[in-house]
């Protein structure tokens, strides 16, 4: 749900936070990482299969990377 929070963040009206569910993971990374991708160009580094296959300990390093790229983006548009 990290993903989502970054991105609502800074794209409130985009989806609801609200409704999201930690249940559903796959859903949730790939709402974060298509809006992203969708509202402020943000290539994926990592594929939300990529993110199931880690589980619940993804590599620290990847999500870092991502996250340092997606706020580099998102941050354009505060």
């Amino acid at each position: 749900m990290a993903f989502c929070a970054l991105v609502h963040s800074f794209f409130p009206t985009e989806f609801d936070y609200n409704v999201l569910s930690p249940t559903e993971r796959k859903d949730n990374f790939e709402l974060a990482f298509s809006t992203a991708e969708k509202k402020a160009g943000c290539d994926r580094l990592i594929e939300v299969e990529d993110m199931m296959v880690m589980g619940r300990k993804p590599d620290p390093m990847c999500v870092f990377t991502y996250v340092q790229s997606l706020y580099n983006h998102l941050r354009k548009f505060e």
